[in-house]
């Protein structure tokens, strides 16, 4: 398909059309990018409005499973499209996802208004794939207005999650005393509200220790938002506890930040930080795509492993030469 054909049958609802261009978006092929971009800034104006929502938390605090029963409450409302990219580890021989949570959201991925795309991080620190961003614009042009984004699940490295969500969760499991020692606080800073998780499993006693601990956790952290406060919400996946009050804490959230005309501000933020992310991207790549860099790159190196000149000076002498002009 041509770039117009591939737009049209992604405004459409063409689900065959929104995965292939993903799987452009996703490629490292210099003329997959090129075609994938053009996809993307054609279906810029078709975008639809919508609510992007992070979840996050360690390995084996049942984050697919919470967000197949939050995915269920918000398609409670019959004009809700509901999109879900997860994040998986990649395989270090195929560099495809391993873990394949949309065979874990048997509910959700049987519904025609959800749409679940598994995704490899490809070694993507942060806990997102490089090309999430890009992905979520898509889905909002194919007319999903609820995006989850679920993280691989790695602790604190996941903080990038915060420039390409408006909303973001915390999942922890019970006995959270324990369990925050193990959390730096940066992913602490940029919940917007914490669900502590299989509260079916936990005895009473320790599930109020867990949030009592996580509250005085959140009243010692800087606020993110001056006009927010997160909550601590019990929860629990297998007996529907707190995934009602998880989906209207979301919802307040959104309310609460619109009236501030923060919701907007942040979303402008994370555009100017993506933009700034890609292009150190494509200097880097400019970089050593440069005729002179790579012999030099190897001349310099063995120089500076001889003690012979100082790896800044090195630097320099390599940068100098990628910025000179070529020889006519």
């Amino acid at each position: 398909m041509d770039t117009v054909e591939f737009v049209r049958e992604i405004t459409s609802g063409n689900r065959s059309a929104l995965s292939r261009a993903i799987t452009l978006i996703e490629s490292s092929r210099p003329d997959h990018q090129k075609k994938a971009h053009e996809i993307l800034d054609h279906c810029l104006q078709h975008r639809t409005s919508s609510l992007r929502i992070g979840i996050t938390g360690p390995p084996g605090v049942g984050k697919s499973t919470l967000i197949e029963s939050l995915g269920l409450e918000i398609l409670n409302n019959p004009d809700n499209r509901l999109a879900v990219l997860t994040i998986d580890p990649s395989s270090q021989q195929s560099g495809g996802s391993i873990l394949g949570d949309k065979a874990r959201m048997e509910q959700l991925s049987g519904k025609k208004e959800v749409y679940i795309r598994p995704s490899p991080s490809s070694g993507h620190l942060g806990g997102t794939s490089p090309k999430t961003h890009e992905v979520i614009m898509l889905a909002e042009a194919a007319g999903f207005n609820i995006i989850i984004v679920e993280t691989v699940g790695v602790g604190q490295s996941e903080i990038t999650i915060e420039s390409m969500v408006d909303y973001i969760l915390l999942l922890l499991l019970p006995g959270s005393g324990d369990e925050l020692q193990g959390i730096k606080r940066g992913i602490m800073e940029i919940a917007d509200s914490v669900a502590i998780t299989k509260s079916d499993e936990a005895d009473r006693a320790i599930m109020v220790r867990s949030e009592s601990s996580c509250q005085a956790a959140i009243r010692l952290l800087p606020k993110k938002y001056s006009c927010w406060t997160p909550e601590v919400i019990l929860s629990s996946a297998v007996t529907g506890q707190g995934i009602e009050e998880i989906w209207k804490n979301i919802q307040d959230f959104t309310t609460v930040l619109t009236a501030k005309g923060l919701f907007e501000q942040h979303r402008k933020k994370q555009l100017n930080k993506l933009f700034t992310a890609l292009v150190d991207e494509q200097l880097r790549i400019a970089f050593y795509d440069h005729p002179e860099i790579e012999f030099s790159l190897q001349e310099l190196a063995a120089k500076v492993e001889k003690n012979l000149i100082s790896p800044f000076s090195g630097a320099q002498l390599l940068v100098k030469k990628f910025l000179s002009p070529p020889i006519q």
